[in-house]
Formats: C-alpha cells, structure tokens, sequence
C-alpha cells in the first residue's frame, strides 16, 4: 500500500515539475517573443523555419552582392560622367586653338591642359577602391551572382571603354586620340588639329555609348535588389508567423497552469503532512 502510495506521490511531483517547466517556457516566450525554441515544440513548423532560415542566408548572400555591385556601378557611372565632361572641356580647348589670333602662349596652355585631361582619363580608367578592387574591370567584366542562376556584369571593362573607338574607319583608343590632338596642338598644322577635334568627338561620343550601358547595368541591380528586398521581407514574415508568440493564448496558459501548480502544491503539501496510518485507512 505505502508502495502504491509513493508511486502516486513520485507522478505528482513529476507532473508539478511539468507545470513548472510548461510556466518557464511560456514566461519566456513572452519575454522573447517566441514560442519555437526546439524542435520538439513544433516538428513541422521548425522544419520550415531551418528552411526559411538556409533561403534568408542565401538571399544575405545575394543582397550583399547587389549592394556591392551597386557600388561599384554608381562609381563607374560617375567616372564615365567625369571622362565625358573632360573630353567635352578637351573640344572646347582644340576649338579655341584653331582660333588664328591665339598665340603660342595660349597654346601652350591649352597644351598642358589637354595633358591633364588625358592623365586624369587615364586615372579615371585605372582607379581603384579602398579594398583595391578596380572601378573597372581589366579584360573580362566579372560575373557577379545576383539570384539564383543570375549573374551580371556590374561595369564594363577599361578596354571596352577606352579602345576601339572607330575614328574615321581606324580604330584608337582614348589615350592615342588625346596624344594624337596634343602632337597636333604642339607641331601640326590646322588641318591636323581639326583632324584631332574630329577624333576627340568620335571618343566622346565613345564613351556617351558606354554611360548609356552602364545606367542599364545600374538599373538592372536597382531592380534585383528591389526584388531581393521584397522576398527577404516575405521569408521574415513567414518565419514571424511559425515563432512568435500569441500573447493572449500564452498569457492565459501561464495563468492557467500557475493556478493548478499553486492547487497542486497546496495539496500536496496537505497529503505530504499526513502520518503512514492516515494514508492506509
């Protein structure tokens, strides 16, 4: 009988450990805001969560990649306006010198800025960011993996930029057009120095066509990253759904299961007090 006894008494300390441990869980879900701490507090729903959680990865992954191909195609942009604008500067300054009354003084300028402009084109085409990474790239435009099987080519390279430029049926580059109106500037004749006007033309309107490529590849991550934006906001959610807590449906239970662990307890301290001949009547 004493046996049946301590079995009864050894299930309901048992199950007022439950209740406690059942009270702490829920406490802390309040606290934190969640109710799926293990697996075993929802099979399925903590299945979808590690899956929502390898998907939110994947897409961290992709959003750092936009947001540093977004970088780089904003400062390649901006290079581009810059070459743009020096070689509109780089017109302005041969049309001036085909001007008779210039003298050799004010060619002379024009000379050495027409060097700067072609040292400052070079050094736009050859920059490089704080990591080292070139503004543009060297050869192959580099692929970056914007979503799954997407990649894109974020700038174009220094030589789609600054070669090919098809001047007058010969194909040159940035760096010959400006040498070449510099050699004009200095020795030629007017003939050579509207023939480098004419060249630098061809080049700006070059490197216009490459601004053109380049605000699409800008608009095209802009796009992507909206899109990325939009899923990770929705795999959030979703996971919000399966974890967080209902705070009216915990709060309740908690205060359920304190009433009965409070019952519990009293009773059990009542039964606890009795003597071994109360217990066998």
């Amino acid at each position: 009988m004493v046996g049946i006894t301590n079995k009864v008494l050894l299930a309901e300390i048992r199950r007022q450990q439950q209740l406690s441990q059942d009270i702490v869980n829920g406490q802390t879900a309040i606290s934190t805001g969640k109710t799926l701490t293990k697996p075993s507090d929802n099979a399925l729903a903590w299945v979808q969560v590690s899956d929502i959680g390898r998907a939110q990865a994947q897409q961290a992954a992709w959003q750092s990649n936009v947001s540093t191909g977004t970088t780089r195609a904003t400062t390649a942009e901006a290079n581009l306006d810059e070459m743009n604008n020096l070689l509109t500067r780089a017109q302005e300054l041969m049309t001036s010198a085909r001007n008779g009354a210039m003298n050799d003084t004010g060619k002379a300028a024009i000379v050495e800025e027409m060097k700067t402009i072609r040292s400052t084109i070079s050094s736009l085409l050859n920059q490089k960011d704080y990591n080292g990474v070139p503004v543009f790239d060297d050869g192959q435009s580099v692929l970056v993996p914007v979503s799954r099987g997407l990649n894109l080519a974020v700038v174009g390279t220094k030589q789609d930029i600054s070669e090919g430029i098809d001047v007058n049926g010969t194909p040159m580059s940035l760096d010959d057009i400006l040498g070449q109106s510099i050699t004009a500037l200095q020795s030629g004749t007017d003939t050579d120095v509207a023939a480098g006007l004419d060249a630098i033309k061809a080049g700006q309107q070059h490197v216009v066509l490459e601004q053109t490529k380049q605000g699409v590849r800008g608009d095209r991550l802009d796009t992507i990253g909206t899109r990325l934006t939009n899923v990770d906001l929705d795999l959030t959610e979703r996971r919000q759904n399966l974890e967080s807590t209902d705070l009216s449906t915990v709060i309740s239970t908690v205060s359920a299961k304190l009433t009965q662990l409070n019952a519990a307890q009293s009773a059990f301290a009542r039964i606890n007090q009795q003597t071994l001949f109360d217990l066998i009547k």
